[in-house]
């Protein structure tokens, strides 16, 4: 069940109006969804995963998109690629260019050939970067520049490759927390100027970074972060975000957005939540 927080709320006094924007987003359902192998601190192979319970919250997940005005597309699901319910790791896809993603791990780069049809399917040429870029959990579009992340997956020097392929300027940041190892697990966009983030899963010299970029970001506590409460989808007033991450949800409404809580608990087994299965066309 979709739990819009403060749908019927008006914006707290003195904060900015927000203006929601129709959004384009890609989607897989996870048919072939389970934890086979350990890739990332989220992940136990000995947890039992329900695929039927995983099906339901995703289709919650897209109904919530349909239902918020946003046009939905499908990649089917592939047989032996269990996390391709995750399809912001796909690739990127920004000012008519589709990067499809280059995976760090043998076990997910089945799922780069999947994404990559469906690119050639809907108009666009495939760009390949020559080294590992897991897609948008690691660039995440702010107006006019790309915030990119290393650390984990993504390699650093995939984000000039990026930047040269869709023509927009990259602001590299390095994590340092395995439990955040995409960027888009530490750091939320919410619309072309706002973004909340988890200082501590960034090296100093980043946080200084966001500082300076973002003055009045907010700032996530642990708690929220914790159930991956940054992985979500923004239309630039509502916020799609884990129903676990209520203290987010409170700042979320306290500055002029509305927050839209969805249970992906399932899908976090896989170290995954909203964002993670959200790959975004931008325009």
């Amino acid at each position: 069940m979709t739990l819009d927080i403060s749908a019927a709320s008006a914006p707290t006094a003195g904060t900015t109006a927000r203006t929601a924007r129709p959004r384009r987003y890609v989607m897989t359902p996870p048919h072939f969804f389970a934890v086979d192998y350990v890739i990332n601190p989220w992940m136990d192979t000995s947890s039992s995963v329900d695929v039927d319970r995983a099906l339901s919250q995703w289709e919650t997940l897209r109904q919530t998109y349909i239902g918020l005005g946003h046009a939905v597309e499908l990649v089917d699901p592939v047989a032996g690629l269990p996390d391709m319910v995750y399809a912001a790791n796909g690739g990127t896809v920004i000012n008519g260019t589709a990067v499809v993603a280059r995976f760090a791990h043998e076990e997910r780069a089945g799922e780069a050939v999947a994404y990559a049809e469906w690119m050639s399917r809907n108009g666009y040429r495939p760009v390949e970067t020559t080294h590992v870029n897991e897609g948008q959990g690691d660039f995440l579009a702010v107006g006019t520049t790309l915030l990119a992340g290393h650390g984990f997956r993504t390699d650093r020097r995939a984000h000039d490759e990026v930047a040269a392929h869709v023509g927009m300027p990259v602001v590299s940041l390095e994590l340092t927390d395995p439990r955040f190892y995409h960027l888009d697990t530490a750091l939320a966009v919410l619309d072309d100027a706002t973004i909340a983030y988890y200082p501590p899963a960034f090296t100093h010299q980043s946080r200084a970074t966001l500082a300076g970029l973002f003055p009045g970001a907010i700032e996530v506590a642990s708690a929220d972060a914790y159930v991956l409460g940054l992985n979500v989808v923004s239309d630039g007033l509502h916020v799609v975000l884990p129903s676990a991450a209520t203290g987010f949800a409170e700042q979320l409404d306290a500055a002029g957005f509305r927050p839209v809580g969805v249970d992906l608990s399932e899908l976090l087994k896989g170290g995954g939540s909203v964002k993670c299965c959200t790959l975004e066309v931008h325009p």
